[in-house]
């Protein structure tokens, strides 16, 4: 049976009278990796930085390993590898003297990771951080964040920045260090990327998890996507049964998603003239707006 590496009941953070976010309670498992998604302003980034004690709860309670977040995050930092949305680092420093200064945080050897990492990243250590891109900033904060081979990794939008070739090879090291054993909780709002590493999600909106799903059973078993063609002449505008959303017509083609029996739609599309039909997974990204109408 597997532990749950972090644990969040009832947390909630207002900023005075602003609602950071209320009453998340969700769990995740050991050797998971649990999607965190919603748009920006949702309150992923701070149920993160409470998570890893860098601001305070008004109210709830949060552990990792066991151990609670407030209390206890000293021990907890030497297991974690945290990447935040935006990098910042002493600009005059060059990186691998960066990369040493943070290897002296953990109490081991992590050259021949740092080596490694840097290698697959194609990241030239000799630069001084002034002098990189974004998108190097930022696998300076991937190999900062992997370099001591944390037993839970906190990724908050980690790949901006990133082109499509790293961003390919940066979730290669994320399934690797994930097959070793390691928990991964991947904040983000493309849900493509998502939809691609992870197995359960939590839904955030307006600073509440709004749905915990597994993210095969939310596409394979709730949504699916109907396309019709339909000829010049017939005119569909909507089915009135239960289970049909989104619902669009243009021209000779209708589309829109189902949820339910898809037997009893197809016994009310018989009522229709139909050249086609087409049955799919829908997109991660139809499904998630869904949730937010």
């Amino acid at each position: 049976m597997s532990t749950n590496v972090i644990e969040i009941n009832q947390l909630s953070k207002y900023y005075g009278k602003q609602r950071g976010i209320e009453d998340v309670t969700f769990s995740v498992k050991q050797g998971e990796i649990f999607g965190f998604i919603g748009p920006n302003g949702a309150g992923k980034s701070t149920t993160i930085r409470t998570l890893l004690a860098l601001i305070y709860p008004t109210s709830g309670t949060a552990t990792i390993f066991g151990k609670d977040c407030i209390k206890e995050a000293p021990v907890i930092a030497q297991d974690i590898g945290y990447l935040p949305s935006e990098t910042f680092f002493y600009e005059n420093m060059k990186v691998r003297d960066l990369l040493k200064y943070a290897e002296t945080l953990y109490k081991k050897d992590c050259s021949k990771r740092i080596d490694e990492l840097t290698s697959r990243l194609n990241l030239d250590v000799t630069r001084k951080i002034r002098d990189l891109s974004f998108g190097n900033k930022k696998k300076v904060g991937i190999v900062a964040g992997l370099l001591h081979s944390p037993k839970l990794l906190i990724l908050d939008e980690p790949t901006s920045g990133l082109d499509p070739l790293m961003q390919q090879t940066f979730f290669d090291i994320l399934r690797e260090e994930n097959q070793k054993g390691a928990t991964i909780l991947f904040s983000s709002h493309i849900l493509s990327e998502v939809q691609k590493m992870c197995d359960r999600i939590a839904i955030l909106k307006d600073g509440k998890v709004i749905s915990l799903e597994n993210i095969e059973v939310m596409r394979s078993n709730a949504y699916k996507k109907i396309i019709l063609r339909i000829p010049e002449t017939t005119e569909i505008h909507t089915l009135d049964m239960d289970g049909v959303s989104s619902f669009e017509q243009n021209g000779t083609q209708a589309s829109f998603l189902f949820k339910g029996d898809v037997n009893l739609l197809l016994d009310r599309l018989r009522q229709h003239q139909l050249l086609d039909i087409l049955i799919e997974e829908p997109p991660l990204e139809e499904i998630f707006m869904h949730y937010y109408k």
